[in-house]
């Protein structure tokens, strides 16, 4: 075939091409040829060109949403013959129906998408898929409690299609599932090198009375109360708030359970690792009773330090309960008689604090029984008979 028959069987070829029927509702890839302020002319391989009118165009909401001679973009054959013989078209007809299909695999398929949070209303916030409309629930938003909704306006999310309906044109979405799902591959990475002493940064997810739970990367922690500070305290409040971003310290790791007890106390700030040098068995010192049990009292004598005074120290006479004689707050001098400071305890008495008390006032000396009188003026009795 000579080159002259190539090139006369290729131009028939476009000439079909183009005579092919454009149907109403078809769905067509074509090129822009020409921009203007209230039309799109766009040339969809047809002997006449298709039009796009100023409200058909995918509303313009950033740079990449603009369009321009040269792009390729998708339209919806609204009328294949209007009155002056262009096609004319839609734009975002075209966006939405490839939308909805894409919508549709994402949830059959169960694949991640992303969307642009755009409002709150009740119940949760919207976002947009392109053109079409989601409604993401408050409890989906994330895996923890979320209680401000506005923080992810104008932010874009990736998620999952939680539920979907063409007939109603209903599309729910979660974000919590992607968290989920990206919380456990982190979960799984810290597992697997977590060990006791390693340091991890946090932040805390949650206060309960025993302690404050804390989020090290995917998974969770509890920092037990007693493990919060060096300072007695009464509620994790008095310490950390929810969304605080802490630095622990891993303290137990229990391989079946998978639970993890951590630690906030810095150990360079331990009130025990000076003990020795500042307090010896046999000092006196004031302290405070702090806690009451039925087999003694606690008494701190500084911050961070306390000791146990047993029921049978409390006093010389017998004591049943240490809430007899004792209340919370009371100040109350105490012998020191074991120092461990190894396993951070104090052995104190107070029963052995007032026999010292007792001896000193006893030292005292008082006037002896048969005191005379020259015992009294010595001397000055003696000059006194000589004159």
């Amino acid at each position: 075939m000579s080159d002259e028959q190539q090139s006369m069987e290729s131009v028939i070829d476009q000439i079909d091409d183009s005579m092919k029927e454009i149907l109403k509702g078809d769905v067509i890839d074509g090129t822009v040829v020409t921009v203007k302020e209230d039309e799109v002319i766009v040339n969809i391989g047809h002997f006449s060109d298709g039009v796009i009118a100023k409200e058909e165009f995918i509303e313009k909401q950033d740079d990449e949403n603009e369009i321009k001679v040269g792009d390729v973009i998708s339209v919806y054959v609204l009328n294949p013959h209007d009155q002056e013989g262009n096609v004319t078209l839609s734009q975002k007809r075209a966006v939405e129906i490839v939308a909805w299909d894409e919508l549709k695999k994402a949830f059959d398929d169960k694949e991640k998408i992303k969307v642009n949070v755009k409002q709150v209303v009740k119940g949760g916030v919207v976002a947009f898929y392109k053109t079409i409309r989601c409604f993401i629930p408050a409890s989906l938003l994330a895996y923890r409690y979320v209680e401000d909704l506005n923080e992810f306006v104008g932010k874009e999310l990736e998620v999952r299609v939680e539920d979907f309906d063409l007939e109603k044109k209903r599309i729910v979405l979660s974000r919590k599932a992607v968290e989920i799902e990206e919380r456990e591959k982190l979960k799984e990475a810290v597992l697997k090198d977590i060990e006791v002493g390693k340091k991890y940064k946090g932040v805390v997810t949650k206060l309960m009375n025993f302690g404050a739970f804390v989020d090290i990367g995917g998974v969770e922690g509890l920092i037990h109360i007693s493990e919060l500070s060096w300072n007695r305290v009464k509620h994790p409040s008095e310490v950390v708030a929810e969304g605080d971003e802490v630095e622990v310290d891993v303290l137990k790791f229990d391989t079946k359970t998978k639970k993890i007890g951590l630690g906030l106390k810095k150990v360079e700030e331990d009130p025990w690792k000076s003990i020795i040098s500042e307090y010896q068995v046999g000092d006196i010192v004031e302290g405070k009773v702090v806690r009451l049990t039925d087999f003694g009292a606690f008494v701190e004598i500084q911050e961070g330090i306390e000791g146990l005074v047993h029921v049978s120290e409390i006093s010389s006479n017998h004591v049943h309960k240490p809430s007899d004689v004792l209340n919370r707050g009371d100040k109350v001098e105490v012998e020191i008689l074991k120092i461990d400071q190894e396993n951070k305890k104090l052995s104190l008495s107070i029963k052995e604090a007032e026999g010292h008390a007792t001896e000193e006032e006893s030292s005292i000396k008082e006037p002896e029984q048969g005191t005379t009188l020259g015992d009294i003026f010595g001397d000055q009795l003696k000059d006194f008979f000589k004159e």
